[in-house]
């Protein structure tokens, strides 16, 4: 099993590849299948995948530190690697019979989604009858399962994640976006499909950590509530895409003169690119801490508090927005060099803007949530 700074050391190799290929995959509305094996080969989607299917699994920060390198490269890399990377994680929280059907045969299928609960199902002897449609299903070409959401008889309370094989769910070529457009974050639609009860995840159980899959992985990743390791796998990629524009500002403004002025002798500049130094330093550092925290307490199978584990969600959401806004800063107080497509900027911050958009995002709900509970207020969140 490779070290975790030889994993990022991997992923830190392939930037300047990945930013060779990101015009033309997004042109293509897809990552390239070359990147999508390199991935492979160095393991980076077995960082959270079960020792026993041959995964190595770490601490998420090790996860969200190789995504960091992946979107100094290109964010939509990084998007479909925190989308479909968190997936074996997840596949070991279902009853083992789940994973037996996945990677029986190869142990590096891979498995796409989205959650969204916009399915329509119907108890049937032995399992379900599911149908439905979803949009933004990352990366979903390359995947021959997927997991889709949908509540139980139209029963909120009993909300889970449904695993079907590429076959019952149809894609449709809808992704033509403003941003991220590499992810291929095509509609999925499902007709009438049977799901057996074992291919289903009550996020319940992911949330009071009773998940059926501790019954054959018993590792401390298995014992953290599921939504905490899921909400950061698709906010973490603004971070290394910040870098990637902190980076272009660095070496723009050098030997950049405007009217006769060094444009690095800017205060304005000065003050935007600090401002991202800091809060890049920041928030990597809250990501490494909060794991840190999860994980001791998964060593004890402890539950965290629910304070924290709201606190954790708010500082998540918190990082799509804040990058945006340094990201920002650094656009602006470069001034119009940055606005030619040849240096990549543009799309960067395109991406982020689409990232940005991501319910995961939502620091808004999240921070009135924590708010309410530090009031003393009721507060019911299972999806944290």
């Amino acid at each position: 099993m490779p070290a975790p700074e030889e994993l990022v050391e991997r992923a830190r190799a392939m930037v300047p590849r990945l930013r060779e290929r990101a015009a033309a995959d997004e042109k293509a509305r897809r990552i390239c299948d070359e990147t999508i094996a390199e991935m492979q080969e160095a393991g980076f989607f077995r960082v959270l995948q079960g020792k026993r299917w041959g995964g190595y699994e770490m601490n998420p920060k090790v996860f969200a530190d190789v995504q960091y390198e992946l979107a100094r490269g290109d964010h939509s890399v990084a998007w479909v690697y925190g989308v479909v990377g968190v997936h074996p994680y997840h596949l070991c929280l279902f009853d083992d019979q789940a994973a037996q059907d996945v990677w029986g045969e190869d142990t590096s299928v891979l498995i796409s989604s989205p959650y969204m609960p916009t399915a329509k199902v119907r108890s049937v002897e032995g399992g379900y009858e599911f149908s439905g449609r979803w949009a933004y299903s990352s990366g979903s070409e390359h995947c021959p399962w997927t997991l889709l959401g949908g509540f139980v008889d139209d029963n909120p309370a009993d909300y889970r994640s449904f695993l079907l094989p590429r076959e019952d769910a149809k894609i449709l070529d809808t992704w033509d976006t403003l941003g991220l457009a590499a992810t291929g974050s095509h509609d999925v639609v499902v007709d009438k499909a049977f799901v057996p009860e074992h291919r289903t995840h009550k996020m319940l159980d992911g949330f009071q950590r009773t998940n059926p899959g501790r019954a054959f992985n018993d590792g401390p990743l298995f014992k953290m509530p599921f939504m905490q390791v899921f909400l950061r796998a698709i906010t973490n990629g603004q971070l290394g895409a910040l870098q990637s524009i902190l980076e272009f500002t660095l070496g723009y403004a050098k030997d950049k003169i405007v009217m006769g002025k060094p444009l690095a002798g800017d205060p304005d500049l000065q003050i935007a690119i600090g401002r991202a130094v800091a809060g890049i330093a920041d928030m990597r550092d809250t990501i490494h801490c909060n794991f840190d925290k999860l994980w001791a307490y998964a060593e004890r199978d402890e539950d965290p508090p629910m304070g924290e584990r709201l606190k954790f969600k708010y500082q998540s959401a918190e990082v799509a927005n804040r990058c945006v806004d340094l990201a920002d800063d650094l656009v602006r107080m470069t001034g119009s060099g940055l606005v030619y497509k040849k240096n990549g900027v543009e799309r960067i911050f395109r991406n982020m803007l689409t990232g940005r958009q991501h319910a995961t995002a939502n620091y808004q709900g999240y921070g009135r949530t924590l708010g309410s509970f530090a009031l003393g207020q009721p507060v019911e969140d299972i999806l944290c």
